[in-house]
C-alpha cells in the first residue's frame, strides 16, 4: 500500500467513524475514539464486502460507504461484547 492510498484510507475513516458514531447511538465512545473506530472499520469494510460480494463502485463516496459499513459493523459488535450479549 503506498503512502498516498494510506493517506485517503485515513482520512475516509475519520469520515466514516464520525458518521458511524452518528448512526449508532448509544456507544459511549467518544468523538477520538469513533474516529479511530472508523479507521479500523475502513479496513474492514474494505477487506469484508467484496468477500460478501456486495461491490460499491469506485471513488471517494464508495469508499466512505464502505467504511461506514465497516465501522457500524464494529461499533455492533463492540456494543454486544460491552452489554454481554444483549442489544
Amino acid at each position: 500500500m503506498s503512502g498516498e492510498s494510506l493517506l485517503v484510507v485515513v482520512v475516509v475513516g475519520i469520515v466514516a467513524g464520525w458518521l458511524a458514531g452518528h448512526l449508532v447511538r448509544g456507544t459511549g465512545y467518544g468523538l477520538v475514539a469513533d474516529l479511530c473506530l472508523g479507521i479500523i472499520g475502513a479496513f474492514i469494510g474494505d477487506w469484508l464486502l467484496p468477500r460478501l460480494d456486495i461491490h460499491l463502485g469506485y471513488g471517494i463516496v464508495a469508499a466512505i460507504i464502505s467504511a461506514t459499513i465497516g465501522a457500524v459493523i464494529l461499533l455492533i459488535i463492540l456494543r454486544l461484547v460491552r452489554r454481554g450479549g444483549r442489544w
